[in-house]
């Protein structure tokens, strides 16, 4: 894929622990507004223990990470979560997340038994989601901290979704 604001070559990979640093980077950067102080410790775990085992994905731009994000499958085997996607904050706007976002869907879309992919978003974030087709199923006031929204969304694959006739 190329990034539209460069035409450079964009690719995706699985997330190495040598990802660490640049990932934690990504997410100083869109700290404010995007994301608490608490949530750094959360997302540092993260990165320790399930990143790997999870399928986390990065994707890199001349050799630098510039997007993270993962996709898993939750306990029922019918729905999978989206966890700690963010693109370099300078970068936002290039085509980067929707790279990103079509890659976890693309990911939850061939796992067999799937048939709902369920995030949690502020109200910064919510509307580009519902551009993919992700619908609200209940809204948080303040659900992160102060002024910081919780949106839970979910996207229904059924058999007739373009990612299942691909």
């Amino acid at each position: 894929m190329r990034d539209t604001s460069t035409n450079r070559i964009v690719t995706a990979r699985a997330y190495a622990p040598s990802d660490r640093d640049a990932c934690l980077a990504l997410f100083d950067g869109n700290r404010i507004p995007f994301f608490t102080d608490a949530d750094r410790a959360m997302f540092e775990a993260f990165l320790a223990g399930l990143a790997v085992a999870w399928g986390y994905q990065v994707l890199e731009r001349d050799g630098r990470v510039v997007a993270c994000g993962g996709c898993t499958v939750e306990a029922d085997g019918t729905r999978a979560g989206f966890c700690w996607g963010m693109v370099d904050r300078g970068l936002q706007g290039t085509g980067l997340g929707t790279r990103l976002t079509d890659l976890r869907l693309r990911a939850a879309a061939a796992i067999p038994g799937v048939t709902q992919v369920r995030l949690d978003t502020s109200q910064l974030t919510q509307g580009f989601y519902a551009r993919f087709g992700f619908r609200p199923v209940s809204v948080t006031p303040d659900g992160y901290g102060p002024g910081l929204d919780r949106w839970d969304m979910v996207l229904r694959l059924d058999e007739d979704h373009p990612l299942r006739r691909r």
